[in-house]
């Protein structure tokens, strides 16, 4: 176990530096920046900023700092947002996106698990067509059309919960119902294919041969082994869910990682686009690790090796 996981960790940070090496070539390659970007701005103000954040430099020398940088957690300046670490700027957006992920994952699953195992212990019945239309219909429409429909029912018609913003309590609900809602479609048709291939095995005939209540053979024997590839599409999709849909935190105007990264990019920050691209990769790197240690604890079939 112990092996396992160091092996992860070092697969990790090799995979975070390959995504910082990536990103910044990526960066390098779009016209423009911060600096260059700025108006009524002077040669030498210009030539000074680029000296300042060691624009100056080979882009082999840049690269190299950047990964001093993030190799010593002493994380760089943002180019747009003056005086404010890249690192400063994740803190302030990552609690938004955070809350609304966090609420949005509790949702898919406890709509997504349910309704993927009633279609699932139901095949071929009215039930399981309509369980499993309503998850297609839930893949099938993008947040940038079931957002503007959810604040509109919610936020403007019945007037429940703001519309948009970041300015009351409840003003996760909306984001979090949307994203919750989509995320749910593919929980549901993930635990229903699962669980009636787990229900069809050699061990649940045999458990209820021995007299097993269908409660027991499908909560206690099924469903442990029918989750295994819900947790494996939970890794990645946690990580996505607490860094921030960006569609959706521009369609709900929330200051979240998905806003900041936005701007990022439209202001031509490359520190910033770096730093959310690599907290991103880190978190999903975290959550597959995660993922592996769950499995294994799930079916000790599973074997963590490195």
């Amino acid at each position: 176990m112990i092996r396992f996981i160091v092996s992860r960790i070092v697969q990790g940070i090799i995979v975070i530096f390959a995504v910082i090496t990536i990103t910044f070539a990526l960066s390098k390659m779009v016209p423009g920046g911060a600096v260059r970007n700025e108006r009524n701005i002077t040669e030498e103000a210009r030539k000074a900023q680029e000296e300042y954040y060691g624009l100056n430099k080979p882009w082999i020398v840049q690269l190299g700092l950047q990964f001093k940088h993030y190799a010593m957690l002493d994380l760089p300046e943002s180019y747009h947002y003056k005086g404010r670490g890249v690192d400063e700027i994740i803190a302030s957006g990552f609690p938004v996106s955070a809350a609304v992920g966090g609420a949005a994952l509790l949702i898919a699953l406890g709509i997504g698990v349910p309704l993927g195992a009633f279609a699932a212990l139901r095949p071929n019945t009215f039930e399981d067509r309509a369980s499993t239309l309503a998850a297609t219909l839930g893949i099938c429409t993008p947040s940038m059309v079931l957002g503007p429909l959810i604040a509109l029912l919610f936020g403007l018609k019945l007037r429940w919960f703001n519309a948009s913003g970041w300015f009351d309590a409840s003003d996760w609900v909306l984001p979090a119902l949307t994203l919750g809602v989509i995320y749910s479609a593919y929980i549901a048709r993930l635990t229903r294919g699962s669980l009636r291939e787990t229900l069809a095995q050699e061990f649940i005939r045999t458990a209820r041969a021995k007299g097993a209540s269908e409660g027991a053979v499908v909560f206690l024997h099924a469903m442990k082994l029918a989750s295994l590839p819900v947790l494996n599409y939970l890794g990645p999709a946690a990580a996505g869910l607490l860094t921030g849909s960006f569609i959706v935190e521009t369609v709900f105007q929330l200051p979240g990682l998905g806003q900041f990264f936005i701007a990022a990019a439209t202001n031509g920050d490359h520190q910033l686009t770096i730093a959310i691209s690599t907290f991103y990769a880190a978190l999903i790197v975290a959550f597959n690790l995660l993922v592996d240690i769950l499995q294994a604890a799930l079916n000790p079939r599973i074997r963590l090796q490195a």
